[in-house]
């Protein structure tokens, strides 16, 4: 099994990584972390083969963390994911030596398309290093491996939508003990409430949610969203 170490300050998004992680074969989570510190402990033990990486943690960055990794001789590798998109960063996670970059959000099959190729690569690595001695094919094999094709959309989620979010909306609805308004939802999930309205109204269409109407005493009446057991 592959150990993972799965680290973002969000504790909820935290945890749709981690249940991610679980349901590809072969790897598994050792432990989360929601800051640089927690995240350098625990890689420090030397039980982590891979740390699935944030760039944007309360108390230094996802890349200042790798930086002092390796300066501590630490070679545990990293997958970098995060929303920090520029062109700057993404350079800099290639020069410490992530193995890759996924930007938020991203679907669950982006992730596992990753998280396989990395597993290609650790196969590969063995088979090539039991023979003691490596040429260019033997090198172009390794570096091929870890090539990660292209993930296809998710099925079932219109343009522009992400599994991440609409795990992080089910799951407050599906604990919820009372139909909710997209602005509750977005009070709850921490996302805009056009952005609630628009996830809400595809998970309701798709049979997901029930839509109910609350009539005030003025004005247009207000949708409600309840969650529908499968």
């Amino acid at each position: 099994m592959i150990d993972v170490l799965v680290v973002d300050d969000d504790y909820r998004v935290a945890e749709i990584n981690a249940k991610y992680v679980g349901k590809v074969p072969g790897f598994r989570v050792a432990a989360r972390a929601h800051s640089a510190a927690q995240a350098l402990t625990t890689v420090q033990h030397g039980s982590i083969d891979l740390v699935l990486l944030d760039h944007y943690l309360p108390d230094r960055t996802g890349l200042q963390l790798v930086h002092r990794m390796r300066e501590q001789g630490i070679g545990t590798d990293v997958i970098m994911i995060t929303a920090a998109g520029d062109v700057a960063t993404v350079q800099q996670a290639m020069r410490l030596g992530a193995l890759h970059y996924l930007v938020k959000p991203f679907t669950f099959v982006a992730l596992r398309t990753r998280l396989e190729s990395y597993a290609a690569l650790r196969r590969t690595v063995d088979r090539v290093g039991g023979h003691g001695v490596t040429g260019q094919e033997q090198v172009d094999r390794i570096f091929g491996a870890l090539r990660a094709a292209p993930a296809p959309p998710s099925p079932g989620l219109p343009s522009g939508h992400s599994e991440p979010t609409t795990d992080l909306i089910c799951g407050v609805l599906h604990r919820a003990d009372q139909p909710m308004s997209a602005h509750e939802v977005a009070a709850r999930t921490g996302l805009s409430r056009s952005t609630a309205q628009r996830y809400l109204r595809h998970l309701e269409q798709a049979g997901r949610l029930r839509l109910s109407l609350k009539y005030g005493d003025t004005g247009r009446p207000e949708h409600r969203y309840a969650w529908v057991a499968p």
